[in-house]
């Protein structure tokens, strides 16, 4: 099976590193901390043969250089990535395949928190790794999308089988979770879910992974084609419900 390495870094991040160990391929996910990766990587005895990235945020892609410098891996991620100063080695987008060894990850369009913004979906193993998209009880701040390019991102998402466990980028979900209370506050799944987040962010416990089917119950951004978030938020549309939830939370 491949191995999922997690680790925390910078201030609220999670460092993924993915482990084939059949052919002994590495790839980290994202670049936040070039100096952690590495020590992550080297604990585990493996080495780093490729860098997925998922957009050109300095959070995200700002280690790319200094990983390639000393491991002289292959970098792969979106157009925009060229913004921090080095193109990918190889640029990919909505419909393209990645290969760990013998294991394929699908590239998709997730638009919206920025403009090229990208995630890695490995059907076989049931996971995707998506960035700044989808957070635990939230999403991205919309910096460069549109709302409807942000919905129709989150569509994608929201097709993937419910077992998908979604690998999101930053421990963001406690404080996700007061304005999901606020958002949908007669939605009982979402109360117990923030209740458990509660308790395990007390016990220093990670909150992702998260599966998909518990933020398609709970996450009010998944939510915005649900009649009662409508409702709640406005208009049959949930593009506009969308945006009405996004600018809320911007706000919170």
């Amino acid at each position: 099976m491949i191995e999922i390495h997690q680790f925390p870094c910078l201030s609220d991040n999670y460092g993924y590193l993915l482990h084939d160990p059949v052919s002994g391929e590495t790839a980290c996910i994202d670049t936040p901390d070039a100096e952690e990766y590495l020590r992550q990587a080297a604990a585990k005895g493996w080495q780093i043969t490729q860098i997925w990235n998922t957009h050109w945020h300095p959070d995200h892609a700002g280690g790319n250089a200094a990983i390639k410098a000393v491991t002289g891996c292959t970098i792969i991620g979106p157009a925009e990535v060229e913004k921090l100063g080095t193109a990918p080695d190889r640029v990919v987008s909505q419909g393209d395949q990645v290969k760990l060894g013998e294991w394929d990850a699908a590239v998709i369009d997730v638009g919206g928190h920025t403009s090229g913004h990208i995630a890695y979906y490995l059907a076989d193993a049931a996971v995707a790794f998506v960035g700044d998209s989808v957070f635990a009880l939230g999403c991205g701040r919309m910096f460069e999308g549109t709302p409807d390019q942000f919905w129709a991102s989150l569509g994608r998402i929201k097709a993937l089988p419910p077992a998908t466990l979604l690998y999101c980028a930053h421990e963001y979900t406690q404080s996700n979770a007061r304005f999901a209370l606020h958002a949908d506050p007669e939605n009982a799944d979402l109360a117990a879910y923030a209740q458990q987040v509660a308790a395990a962010r007390a016990d220093g416990r990670a909150t992702v992974p998260t599966p998909l089917a518990r933020e398609l119950a709970t996450n009010p951004f998944l939510r915005a084609d649900d009649p009662a978030i409508q409702s709640r938020w406005g208009g049959g549309d949930p593009v506009a419900t969308f945006a009405a939830l996004r600018a809320a939370k911007d706000n919170f």
